[in-house]
């Protein structure tokens, strides 16, 4: 019999990850403090199942989130959970976005996606409410119901023998070579492997497992928006904005549901806790922590007035319709009603740069996911397999 691991984190990562190796023979303990699966990331995200359209030719976001889109499509579709490919617009609402909408264009091309430049009258034709001078038609872009994805991975790791442990937070972490043992409280499972999926605490716990690692985890809010039901119309499929090169979001944009509805968001403002899903959520640790890492400081310096921006946006519904009318210019005043928001677990340099890409930290018998922000959602499953490769690989 093959090795045992445990898989820290309930999220869709870490439960595709343990999937994956229960497939292979391992004996797998998933463990998370929450009382319920995808509670922060996976659970608050917009359903969205990216094309891999925007990421840099030959990193990981942009090799597997492009299978991604390929394997969670069909994961769903085998697995009876909602699922709907209904492509995207990105689109230019000025004449000085178009050279960014071409070369986001190319960067699709290169990466494979199926993606092609329409004029304002096709658009329309998908579309017939947008405004733009240009558009990118992505036609592999899709939405899905991410928390049926999670269960049904949670059911299946138990059908492979493995175990989910909700509510068990992890306290301690020890190795003595030939094993680790990892604390909970709800007690101590041993196992030879550990792989660490912690999301908004992946480096919490990497530092509990004895590393150091060159990142910090700073938490940034994305606040969301409804369109009232009499404006659903309005949007048929995925509107996006050309996106600021410099800058790590996407911007506003217009994304119809899985079950209905339309989401209108998110923001990105910094988060005042890792758990952070309102402006009165503050946990002192986290802000002390935050403040400490001096990337932190830099990035500030160098997008203050983006910052501003988005924080402005966040306390002024009016400013925020405004973005989404640059796509959307029917809007009504009365078109936005608040939902929920989520926290992005965005890894940071201490020069201040975000990683941009998926990135792993490593010890004896031991993998970090310490930056998985999206789209490690539609990439979870070819994550998984990435994991389970490299384990199997260093342990022959």
């Amino acid at each position: 019999m093959k090795s045992a691991v445990v898989v820290v984190g309930a999220g869709i990562v870490g439960l595709a990850t343990a999937y994956e190796l229960g497939l292979r023979g391992y004996r797998v303990t998933v463990v998370d403090k929450e009382p319920r699966l995808a509670d922060h990331q996976t659970g608050n995200n917009s359903g969205v199942i990216h094309s891999g359209l925007y990421y840099a030719p030959g990193s990981l976001k942009a090799t597997l989130g492009t299978a991604g889109a390929q394997s969670m499509r069909r994961f769903a579709e085998d697995h009876g959970v909602a699922v709907d490919i209904c492509g995207k617009l990105v689109v230019a609402t000025r004449q000085d976005q178009v050279p960014a909408l071409e070369e986001l264009h190319r960067r699709g091309l290169a990466n494979g996606v199926p993606c092609r430049m329409i004029s304002p009258e096709e658009a329309r034709d998908y579309e017939p409410h947008v405004a733009c001078v240009a558009a990118l038609r992505v036609e592999s872009t899709g939405i899905v119901d991410y928390r049926g994805i999670c269960d049904v991975l949670a059911r299946l790791i138990g059908e492979a023998g493995g175990e989910v442990r909700l509510g068990t937070e992890v306290v301690g972490i020890s190795t003595d070579g030939g094993s680790v043992t990892v604390s909970t409280t709800t007690g101590e499972i041993s196992a030879d492997e550990l792989i660490n999926c912690a999301g908004l605490h992946s480096d919490r716990i990497a530092r509990l497992a004895g590393l150091t690692p060159e990142v910090r985890i700073i938490p940034f809010r994305g606040e969301y928006f409804e369109l009232t039901p009499d404006q659903s119309h309005l949007v048929r499929g995925l509107i996006y904005p050309v996106p600021d090169p410099s800058f790590p979001f996407l911007g506003v944009h217009l994304t119809r549901m899985i079950g209905g509805g339309v989401h209108a968001g998110p923001n990105a403002v910094f988060a005042l806790a890792r758990e952070g899903y309102t402006w009165l959520s503050i946990n002192p640790r986290d802000v002390l922590e935050s403040a400490a890492w001096p990337g932190l400081w830099k990035l500030g310096a160098r997008f203050w007035k983006v910052g501003l921006s988005e924080v402005a946006r966040s306390l002024s519904r009016k400013k925020f319709l405004a973005s989404l009318r640059e796509l959307v210019p029917d809007l009504r005043d009365d078109s936005l009603v608040p939902t929920h928001a989520g926290v992005r677990a965005q890894a940071m340099r201490r020069n201040g740069d975000l990683v941009d890409d998926f990135y792993f930290d490593r010890a004896p018998r031991q993998i970090h996911v310490l930056n998985a922000p999206s789209p490690a959602a539609t990439a979870a499953l070819e994550i998984g397999r990435r994991i389970a490769d490299e384990m199997e690989e260093r342990n022959r």
